[in-house]
Formats: structure tokens, sequence, C-alpha cells
């Protein structure tokens, strides 16, 4: 069997019935995952705790791993609705406040599950989906390129899309490391400082006139 086909979901769930046993099947894999840790996680357990038939979980996934590349794969979905709608939203606002909304927006998308979001980041180089994770990465970049190229007048970067990386990169850099590493910093009483901070961070750079290039 070929690393694809192992990660990849034998048949979509196109009925109401066949959704709800994929649904179970995945928040079953998402406990385990975050009780168990992968290496301990089987497709016996997950049909178990799914109360699931282990034929009827093969029906549709061929593996643990095509369970595990699912689970990541919904949970990447709703991290990037979070994001979408946030940046709708400030389209037509100030840099500051919408640089605001973008930090809030990424706390918010690694704050679905934070337990699950931990057991993930381990796993998703082993069933291949670090491609999904980049496409995000580019989704939420060319939005955000967008505002700045709309607000050029406001900022002193050159470059729209360069600035668009950094902030976005940034961004996802301290939010990550906050949420896996330090989830003290994000606790309610420390929360907004943190909001604050790399705000404030992100206004001064897009804001600070760039030297001219020779």
């Amino acid at each position: 069997m070929s690393e694809r086909s192992r990660t990849n979901p034998r048949k979509s769930a196109s009925q109401q019935r066949s959704r709800l046993t994929v649904d179970a099947l995945l928040e079953a894999t998402a406990r385990i995952l975050v009780k168990e840790g992968y290496d301990r996680a089987s497709t016996n357990k997950v049909a178990q705790a799914a109360g699931v038939s282990i034929g009827s979980l093969y029906q549709y996934f061929p593996s643990k791993e095509a369970l595990v590349a699912a689970v990541i794969d919904r949970h990447i979905q709703e991290m990037m609705e979070l994001a979408r709608d946030a940046l709708a939203r400030v389209r037509e606002c100030a840099v500051e406040t919408a640089v605001r909304e973008l930090v809030k927006v990424m706390i918010d998308a690694h704050r679905v599950n934070p337990k699950l979001h931990r057991a993930l980041v381990e796993q998703v180089p082993r069933v291949g989906r670090l491609e999904n994770i980049e496409s995000i990465d580019r989704e939420v970049s060319e939005l955000v390129r967008q505002y700045l190229e709309a607000r050029r007048d406001e900022i002193g970067v050159a470059d729209p899309a360069i600035a668009a990386f950094v902030c976005v990169t940034t961004v996802e850099a301290l939010t990550h490391a906050a949420v896996v590493h330090r989830p003290d910093l994000l606790a309610e009483e420390r929360a907004d400082r943190f909001v604050d901070d790399v705000t404030r961070l992100l206004v001064q750079y897009l804001r600070e006139p760039q030297p001219q290039r020779p």
C-alpha cells in the first residue's frame, strides 16, 4: 500500500448516516490522541471508542494514519475558517485594528482544542500533511497582502508581499509557541497583554518608514 493510499480515506461520507459515522470516528481518534498519544492509538481502539464496528471503520479509513490525517485536515479547516472570517471583517478597518484582530484570531485558531493541537503538531510530518499547513499560510499571507496593498498610504513598508509574510509568520510563530509551550501567557489575566505586545510589534514594523534602497 502506498503512503498516499494509507493516509487518504477510502470513500467520502455523502449520506447523513455515513457522516455521523465518520464524525464519531474522528472525534474518537482525537480523544485517543490527546489521552494516549499516537503510538498507543489503534484502529481497534478508535472503533470501540466510537461505538462502530472495525469493519465499518475500514469502509472509510484504511489505516490509523488515515484517521489521524483526517483529524488534522478537519482541525486545519476549523482554524482556516476563523482566519477567513476575521480577515473579511477587518477589510475596511485601520491598520492597528486589523493587526489586533489578526493576532486575536490566530490565538483563537490555535485555541481550537489546544490539547489536540499539540498532539497533532507532532503527527503532521508522520502522516504527510505539511502541504496543508503550508497552503493555509499561503492563503492567509495573500489575504493580508491584499489588505496591505489597499492601505499603502497608511504603512511605511515598500513591499506588501514581504510585509504580509513577515506579519503572518511572526504571529503564527508567537501564538503557536505560546499555545504549545507557554499557555500561561494566554491565561485570562495575561492574554490581553500578549495581544497588545504582539500588535505593537507589528504596527511599529508596518508604519515605520523603510530606508530607501540604493
